[in-house]
């Protein structure tokens, strides 16, 4: 029987100039995940400790303009590992959004911004009002300008990249390199693709020239690692997790399975997996969820959700239905209330409050007993005591 090769003979083992950077969404894709939100105290402990494992960078917050609501945890975030470390996410939607965005980004001492953009045809026209792909390749160059003009580091993404058709999708990177950007990422925003689709995706970008490529993997299919490794093996030189695979529809690729899985499978002895536990149980008691989240489509959180275009078109956004595996959809939120989110919350179901105003008084009596969690029924029981108010 031949010898059982170790981990330093494997085939594929990386160079340590090939070895991939990581960077961690916990403190930025966990704001889209329903009902969740850090505050700054756990922030600067998980960036601590992020760092301390050898994560290069540490994604943190949104700004779509003036006063970001995130602008605290950006705060905590860049005080524990300072702006260099981190990265905060920009929403891209039109030109004079941007300007405005990176105004706010600006003035929290951001200096690297990752742009979200989405490239498929169905999300460009249920967030930039159009699937034209002219109109998608003029506001990437547009926006990725503007940045790099300001002098920031920037990644620009393919929000919903992998189920982009590569003639949309090339020459949009194409276009984002040329106008400057440092590094595109391609966001597997529905998990859609296997290994081996993964594998040729990246390929078709990796081979443009100069090109710096970073996946993004949700775990709904189980894949999302699996696909950050196909990436790698394509030529993608960064992967994005999230510690305890944290985030919206069945988690992102796991930060722990992701680095034992570089040390066991490629010999990658970079980082220290000592802080990985302690890591995990910070995160998940800071974002309420204790010792019970796990990944995949049968959690009560696979289907949660706090966006009201995510209530609204669940289909952009869901690889399979919630009703296929037995799941549920559902509204949890805190703090983030929408008119969109309470009208979603009270239809059906034969109570009626004006969303303008039942929301504000909601979002009143949140702050006062210290945002506990809202599903649907908690919704139209608040709508019951208001109309009783």
């Amino acid at each position: 029987m031949a010898a059982r090769e170790t981990p330093d003979e494997a085939p594929d083992t990386p160079r340590p100039s090939d070895a991939p950077h990581v960077s961690d969404a916990t403190l930025r894709d966990s704001a889209h995940m329903a009902g969740v939100e850090f505050g700054p105290a756990d922030a600067a402990v998980i960036a601590d400790l992020l760092v301390r494992t050898g994560v290069d960078l540490v994604e943190v917050g949104m700004v779509s303009g003036p006063g970001s609501k995130d602008a605290a945890l950006i705060d905590a975030v860049h005080e524990a590992v300072t702006p260099e470390r981190s990265m905060t996410l920009v929403v891209v939607r039109d030109r004079r959004q941007v300007v405005q965005a990176l105004d706010e980004a600006g003035r929290l001492g951001v200096r690297h911004i990752m742009y979200s953009i989405p490239t498929s045809e169905q999300h460009a026209r249920l967030k930039l009002g159009s699937p034209s792909d002219k109109f998608l390749r003029s506001l990437g160059r547009s926006a990725v300008a503007e940045a790099k003009d300001r002098g920031f580091h920037v990644t620009f993404s393919g929000e919903d990249g992998a189920r982009t058709p590569r003639e949309r999708l090339v020459p949009y990177v194409e276009e984002g390199f040329a106008a400057g950007a440092d590094r595109f990422r391609l966001a597997e925003t529905v998990a859609f693709l296997s290994p081996w689709q993964m594998e040729e995706a990246v390929g078709d970008l990796t081979a443009i020239d100069g090109a710096e490529i970073e996946i993004h993997s949700h775990n709904m299919l189980g894949m999302a690692v699996a696909n950050s490794l196909a990436a790698v093996r394509a030529g993608a030189r960064w992967i994005s997790a999230t510690v305890g695979g944290i985030g919206e529809r069945g988690g992102n690729a796991p930060l722990a399975e992701l680095l034992t899985s570089l040390r066991v499978i490629h010999g990658d002895t970079r980082f220290d997996l000592s802080h990985l536990t302690e890591l995990s149980r910070v995160a998940l008691r800071g974002a309420g969820l204790g010792n019970s989240f796990q990944s995949g489509p049968t959690t009560e959180h696979a289907f949660a959700y706090e966006l009201p275009g995510q209530l609204v078109h669940p289909e952009a956004y869901e690889t399979l239905p919630a009703e296929l595996v037995g799941n549920t959809r559902e509204l949890r939120v805190r703090s983030r209330l929408t008119p969109a989110l309470v009208k979603w919350a009270l239809d059906g179901s034969g109570v009626f409050a004006d969303p303008e105003e039942f929301t504000p008084w909601l979002a009143e009596r949140q702050a006062r007993e210290g945002a506990p969690l809202l599903d649907r029924d908690a919704i139209r029981k608040a709508a019951v005591d208001f109309q009783a108010a």
